[in-house]
């Protein structure tokens, strides 16, 4: 990201410049027969959205939220496309033929998931932990298990491959896992912000967050997340400046499902899945499921897109498409 307090680069005004973007989407409290979500492919130059995967599979688990209903996180590896659902590893090809699968006892209510140097991280939701996949190898490697106790945090190594492994929890509802030069990083609802892994395997708070945040990420020389709980997009600099961007919302009259009182369904502005597209671009989605694109250097929307009204159907992974739009 650009330095807030320096000139900016010339903003991108025009939705035709933005590469092409996709997004997973999660029904939250979709009963048994409906569509759980899918992967959308959104063409910003021609203001379209294509639905590439429509996800429904019998074998669900129907207790609380989301849960394992829909489709996670994505990253991309030597021509393939992985993406996450609850307790599973996808690998499809550019056309969205399915050609492999991955199961792990110690992959639980993943969301996000991050490739870096011929490793796959994907985060182990309901059992605090991040787990490490390798693309070579076409296996998993090592998880990471953490844990807060009494305000100290405390980290144990474990090999997924084995049943010694950290029993099922989810206290700090890890939703976010990033890897880099500078290192392998995690946030939460409830991690109190960014916490980085730190030789012989110990963990380092980086910076402060609320709590019900999604996808914080350390971006250029500040903080970018999704707040949640307020239905903002925020970046914050290290001096302190900030900018918030509100998420697009609807007359209750177009939205579907609306009426249901149920914890289940997700509410309107729930910021979730986000990706850096350049210096000063920023993709972020929102519920019901809708996609936009802001310019951070000149605080606007670029543009954004709905590809369903029902109030169910949330935005999840989100990442720049780095192939040719299926046809």
């Amino acid at each position: 990201m650009s330095d807030a307090s320096g000139p900016a680069a010339k903003p991108i005004q025009s939705p035709a410049d933005v590469p092409a973007l996709i997004a997973t989407s999660v029904v939250r409290g979709s009963e048994q027969g409906q569509s759980h979500g899918g992967v959308y492919i959104i063409d910003p130059a021609k203001q379209a959205v294509h639905q590439v995967l429509d996800w429904d599979t019998a074998d669900i688990d129907w207790s609380g939220r989301g849960w394992d209903r829909g489709l996670r996180g994505v990253a991309f590896y030597d021509g393939e496309v992985y993406i996450a659902a609850s307790d599973e590893l996808f690998v499809y090809d550019q056309h969205f033929r399915q050609s492999r699968s991955f199961r792990n006892p110690y992959l639980k209510h993943c969301h996000e998931i991050c490739e870096y140097e011929g490793k796959l991280y994907l985060t182990s939701t309901g059992f605090d932990s991040i787990l490490a996949f390798d693309l070579v190898e076409q296996q998993f490697a090592w998880g990471l298990h953490a844990a807060k106790i009494d305000g100290t945090w405390h980290a144990h190594r474990f090999d997924p491959a084995t049943e010694v492994g950290p029993p099922p929890r989810n206290q700090l509802h890890i939703n976010n896992v990033d890897c880099n030069d500078d290192g392998l990083s995690f946030a939460g609802l409830r991690t109190g912000g960014i916490i980085s892994l730190a030789p012989h395997a110990k963990l380092l708070p980086q910076v402060e967050l609320p709590e019900g945040i999604h996808n914080a990420r350390l971006v250029g020389n500040g903080v970018l997340f999704n707040d949640t709980a307020a239905d903002y997009l925020r970046f914050v600099t290290r001096d302190g400046e900030e900018r918030r961007f509100p998420f697009p919302k609807y007359r209750n009259e177009e939205l579907e499902y609306a009426g249901i009182d149920d914890s289940k369904i997700a509410r309107q502005g729930f910021g979730r899945g986000l990706c850096v597209i350049n210096d000063n671009l920023v993709a972020a989605g929102s519920s019901p499921s809708t996609v936009t694109v802001f310019d951070l250097a000149t605080d606007q929307i670029v543009f954004s897109v709905n590809f369903s009204m029902d109030i169910r159907n949330a935005v999840h992974g989100l990442e720049v498409w780095p192939y040719a739009i299926p046809v």
